[in-house]
């Protein structure tokens, strides 16, 4: 198995979604682990621009060669931005999961919501408590 990423400067929620601040913007994807226990990713679903979400609750559905998923929002508040290139090309998350594989950007409710996720030592280490790494 290649070495996973997990870059310094994101955050993660537990259910394997990174996310980037950039203001009150938060760019969300998935992580590299998510990425490659998925293994070929095949189709995505994605909220439309406008649309809300909501911390903890789905957003969205990745399929992929072994499984279905569900995305789940690790904030809440109004999608901005949508990846269409990793729609119409799903397999781009698998290629570069924390650049081009991004997958929505949210105007955050509450910023606040962030401190209730993971840094990157938090996350590895949850990964190595469940035996996955």
């Amino acid at each position: 198995m290649e070495q996973l990423r997990f870059p310094e400067e994101l955050l993660y929620s537990p259910t394997h979604e990174w996310v980037r601040q950039e203001g009150n913007r938060a760019v969300i994807g998935i992580t590299d682990y998510a990425q490659s226990e998925l293994g070929d990713i095949t189709y995505l679903e994605l909220p439309k621009v406008g649309d809300t979400v909501e911390a903890g609750q789905p957003f969205g559905v990745i399929e992929s060669v072994k499984a279905d998923e569900e995305l789940f929002a690790p904030v809440s508040g109004t999608v901005v931005a949508v990846n269409q290139n990793a729609v119409d090309h799903p397999e781009t998350i698998n290629d570069d999961p924390y650049g081009d594989g991004w997958l929505i950007v949210v105007e955050m409710n509450d910023p606040d919501e962030l401190k209730s996720l993971m840094n990157a030592k938090q996350y590895r280490s949850m990964l190595e408590q469940e035996g996955r790494l």
